[in-house]
């Protein structure tokens, strides 16, 4: 009956909690719709305890890495369990969380220097439609647009110095996310040596990576339930420990402190990894081909 109170009380407490996180987070927006609609003039706030309450979380958002969660988690599931078990469980999972969110930083970047890229491509066909040389227009597309990325200097020296152009677009290219830059590199190459028009080539190349953008998001809009659905069932097996618990089972004693519970925790470890790696392998796959 206690632990059912327990149980009972935590669920309260993070219902509070969960509660409280979101108003904070609607009193934020309903404060920057008053900015927005004042035309950026100051604005009395409501309950300033909330602006601090807001700050302080997004401080500490912004300090505490996702992968620490895992070792905060062991280290509760060792005091609760009586066992070192979790805690070095927790500890293992910080290098692979660290990666994931490592990947997710750069799959971003990748997509805004692609962003970049379709940006200039449209800055560059203005400029020359505006009647500029393509390297005299080149120089305000690229800082408009930021396209070129780490390699602007070296492309821009060669636009202003008449140097080799396309090759120094090429490199750019190597940057991930900057692929589209060999398109560019080749309308520059055929409208330089064939005088061809180099805006209206830059005009079909801005539609091709559009359309290969939006190709890419809607497969991965797609494919977002089917990962949802992959780490729904990875956290079952914490969904389960909680009912146990809240019966009054004691389940990690049980997987913690008995032979038979420490076999069933391997064999299960092992089949839940093997089944989230299988799944989200798939997911990948997908995205890779459809890439």
């Amino acid at each position: 009956m206690s632990g059912t109170t327990e149980v009972s009380t935590g669920a309260a407490v993070a219902c509070l909690g969960t509660a409280a996180w979101l108003l904070g987070g609607r009193r934020a927006g309903a404060r920057r719709a008053r900015l927005l609609l004042a035309g950026g003039g100051a604005v009395a706030s409501g309950s300033p305890g909330w602006d601090r309450v807001i700050r302080a979380r997004n401080r500490i958002r912004g300090r505490l890495r996702v992968e620490w969660w895992s070792l905060a988690a062991g280290v509760a599931l060792s005091v609760l369990g009586s066992s070192v078990l979790p805690l070095a469980a927790g500890a293992a999972g910080v290098p692979v969380l660290r990666r994931v969110r490592l990947a997710a930083r750069e799959r971003r970047a990748r997509e805004r220097r692609g962003d970049a890229v379709i940006a200039l491509c449209g800055a560059l066909a203005g400029e020359v439609r505006a009647g500029r040389q393509p390297g005299e227009a080149l120089l305000p597309a690229a800082r408009d647009s930021g396209g070129l990325g780490d390699a602007q200097a070296a492309v821009l020296a060669a636009a202003r110095f008449g140097g080799d152009v396309p090759n120094a677009l090429a490199a750019a290219a190597r940057q991930p996310g900057a692929e589209g830059l060999r398109g560019l590199a080749a309308c520059w190459r055929v409208a330089v040596d064939q005088g061809a028009g180099l805006a209206a080539g830059l005009d079909r190349l801005e539609a091709a990576l559009r359309a290969e953008r939006d190709q890419r998001a809607d497969l991965r809009a797609q494919l977002a339930g089917a990962r949802a659905t992959a780490v729904m069932l990875a956290g079952l097996p914490a969904v389960g420990l909680g009912l146990g618990a809240a019966l009054g089972a004691d389940p990690l004693h049980i997987l913690l402190h008995t032979s038979s519970g420490l076999g069933c925790l391997a064999a299960g470890g092992v089949l839940e990894g093997l089944g989230l790696w299988w799944a989200l392998r798939i997911v990948r796959g997908a995205e890779e081909v459809a890439g």
